[in-house]
């Protein structure tokens, strides 16, 4: 079952919802509609996964538990079709080992049962900001990374990076061989929504150390307690 929730005349973006728990679905996205944006409300994967296809959206708030395909299946088809719409997940369960799971389905931030709908709405507005481009594609030895383009290449050929791995590459590489430091890194890619004691940081980091393996001459280096440098090998 879809909910469409009326559009505001203010809206510019538009935000699936995905909770099987009526009265949450309707609280949040009549929440959502009421700070400015928009929202569809979702009661399964399903349908959310048509309700996306169906329209131009700029994020989805996904719950975990859901009847029949769960909010990480979901999650994890949405990357394997190319698809890199922000994606928060809700999750009543806080262990360090789901939130990591979530995160390497694909999933931009999380957020734990229950919480403050003024948070869900700064993580939501955060996960959708863009990146101002900038015009010319950034060069770090076999890599390119075209902002404009939201592409990247090693060694000539396509990587698949998310949304949020394409900022972190982006961070490391303007300019090569400077040193980011966690908390630079949390401010320009995560906008300092998550903890600077999360190990989100280094999951993102090792999805983009695994798309740079083709590289001939580019790694990723981690300077303990100082923070990350991309290097070029001459």
């Amino acid at each position: 079952m879809i909910l469409l929730v009326r559009r505001p005349t203010i809206a510019g973006v538009h935000i699936v919802v995905v909770e099987d728990q009526q009265r949450m679905r309707e609280l949040v996205c009549s929440y959502l509609t009421e700070s400015g944006l928009s929202a569809t409300g979702c009661a399964d994967a399903e349908s959310a996964l048509i309700a996306i296809g169906d329209r131009d959206a700029d994020a989805v708030v996904l719950d975990l538990m859901l009847p029949g395909m769960s909010g990480l299946t979901m999650c994890r088809t949405l990357r394997k079709l190319g698809n890199d719409i922000p994606i928060l997940m809700l999750t009543a369960r806080g262990s360090v080992a789901e939130r990591v799971q979530g995160l390497e389905a694909g999933a931009d931030d999380y957020l734990i049962k229950p919480f403050a709908l003024e948070e869900l709405l700064a993580r939501v507005r955060a996960i959708t900001r863009r990146r101002e481009p900038t015009s010319a594609a950034l060069v770090a030895g076999d890599v390119v990374l075209d902002p404009q383009s939201r592409r990247v290449t090693v060694a000539g050929m396509p990587a698949k990076l998310s949304r949020r791995e394409f900022a972190v590459l982006q961070t490391l590489m303007s300019p090569p061989g400077r040193v980011v430091s966690r908390l630079r890194l949390l401010d320009e890619v995560w906008d300092e929504e998550t903890d600077l004691r999360s190990n989100a940081i280094e999951v993102h980091l090792s999805r983009v150390r695994h798309q740079l393996e083709s590289s001939t001459n580019v790694q990723i280096t981690t300077l303990r307690g100082v923070g990350y440098r991309l290097d070029v090998r001459r």
